[in-house]
């Protein structure tokens, strides 16, 4: 009995879009047959010769504070202040100045990221906002009503 050979079928792999706008100058035969049209009717045209920038619509985000306290502080607990906790922060002071967001860490001496010298107290001082280790404050807890905050606060509560 004869045995049976197999051959390995060669074919070359398709061409992806920037290969094919290399080989022929157009990513599909749309564009292809678009640019004879307007060849053919003597209309001048450049092809992906401009790139105009744009901005995406912003995305609504949710921020629950950690705790909203009855004189208007917002206190935000933090073991490990992220950058995208810290991002978030800055967008919700500059989108909100009247909130009066402030933070308890674990430890305020612990540094932003491995390589940075700046730390999490350093970073609350730099953008405004009041900080504390361990435990909130009694100063914090025996501050008069901040009016501004505390009707924010208010039209924001989901215990209304």
């Amino acid at each position: 009995m004869a045995k049976a050979t197999l051959t390995k079928k060669t074919s070359k792999p398709p061409l992806d879009a920037e290969q094919v706008g290399l080989k022929y100058g157009f990513r599909s035969g749309l564009e292809e047959r678009a640019a004879d049209q307007l060849t053919a009717v003597g209309m001048g045209f450049t092809f992906e010769s401009l790139v105009v920038p744009y901005t995406r619509p912003a995305k609504v985000h949710k921020y629950t504070p950690d705790f909203a306290l009855a004189n208007g502080i917002i206190v935000e607990t933090k073991g490990r202040f992220l950058t995208e906790d810290r991002q978030k922060q800055l967008l919700v002071k500059a989108q909100h100045p009247e909130l009066d967001v402030r933070f308890v860490f674990s430890n305020s001496k612990t540094k932003i990221n491995k390589r940075s010298t700046t730390t999490y107290a350093d970073w609350c001082s730099k953008n405004g906002f009041k900080y504390a280790d361990k435990l909130v404050p009694h100063a914090w807890l025996n501050e008069p009503v901040n009016e501004a905050s505390l009707s924010i606060i208010k039209g924001l509560s989901k215990e209304q």
